[in-house]
């Protein structure tokens, strides 16, 4: 059984103080494929949790009706359904108020994706605006295709993993499209290997507090060829990567939970408390204490009226 997945009833692993659960995915038998499909009624309360949590999978949830906000990490979106959500392995996030909450919940986690390994920069590049309003041809282009998601789940037909994971490469192809072309296409070959493995292991709770040197031994290359590959691969350093890690999780535990700034800074990687206010400061021009105290956690980039996708 991975450390991703868990049968049901399983309890979650109990988390630290202060810190939020972390949610694994329910599958049926040990050597089942780590995925879920459903309707929020038939995935369980879970889908619908009002505390903040993370998990270790992914998971899309087209939103067809409902009241209320969903809150992604620092984010708030007020749900005016149509939507289309992205909730990434070790994002906080809650509903808020939410009323008759209604729509599909698609949930997988990264040992899922085999056939088309593509999908993980996909994925993390839809996490970059994880939350669309859909027009009127799209919703029901993506309704249709969440519908086949969750048939072929429930019917579990002969060489229904392999429908699953083509049926979902297509609903992310095409969500993708709504976003407009990407950026930074890493070239074939080794380097472009290195920089997805560094990627994954950015993705995973706990990484932003490792060190470039620490990420290339556990990859099994120098620190010079990983910064040349992830530099190759997305125009940035793995150094700058690192960083802008520990500046996001540190700012959803001080949104999200009641941990203290010293216990904060030990959550991502610093021993001295007072080093890591100075560095936050400089990550986000704000004090650990003012950004708890004042910030606002919804995206100026999205208001209310915000324009279909």
């Amino acid at each position: 059984m991975s450390d991703t997945t868990a049968l049901p009833g399983t309890p979650c692993a109990t988390p630290r103080a202060g810190d939020p659960p972390m949610h694994r995915l329910e599958v049926r038998l040990p050597d089942q494929v780590p995925f879920a499909a459903g309707t929020f009624d038939t995935i369980g309360p879970m889908s619908r949790a009002a505390f903040p949590h993370r998990h270790t999978f992914y998971e899309i949830v087209h939103v067809t009706a409902g009241t209320g906000t969903h809150v992604v990490d620092l984010a708030r979106w007020p749900l005016h359904p149509p939507h289309l959500g992205l909730i990434l392995p070790g994002q906080l996030h809650h509903w808020e108020d939410a009323r008759g909450l209604d729509g599909s919940v698609v949930l997988f986690t990264e040992d899922f994706l085999l056939d088309h390994p593509g999908d993980r920069a996909l994925l993390r590049r839809l996490g970059e605006r994880p939350w669309l309003t859909l027009d009127p041809p799209t919703h029901a282009r993506t309704g249709r295709l969440m519908a086949e998601l969750v048939e072929e789940y429930g019917h579990g037909a002969d060489g229904f993993a392999t429908v699953l994971r083509s049926l979902l490469h297509v609903l992310l192809v095409r969500t993708a499209r709504l976003r407009g072309p990407g950026t930074h296409t890493p070239p074939p070959g080794r380097p472009a290997a290195v920089a997805e493995e560094f990627a994954r292991r950015l993705a995973r709770t706990g990484a932003e507090g490792r060190t470039v040197r620490e990420c290339a031994e556990l990859i099994g290359v120098t620190p010079g060829y990983l910064a040349e590959a992830v530099r190759a691969a997305t125009g940035r350093t793995p150094g700058a990567l690192l960083r802008e890690a520990r500046a996001r999780e540190a700012q959803r535990l001080l949104v999200g939970t009641g941990l203290s700034i010293r216990q904060i800074a030990a959550r991502v990687g610093f021993d001295d408390p007072a080093y890591f206010c100075r560095f936050f400061r400089r990550e986000t021009g704000r004090s650990p204490g003012d950004f708890r105290k004042h910030h606002d956690r919804r995206d100026p980039s999205i208001e209310d009226g915000d324009p279909p996708a």
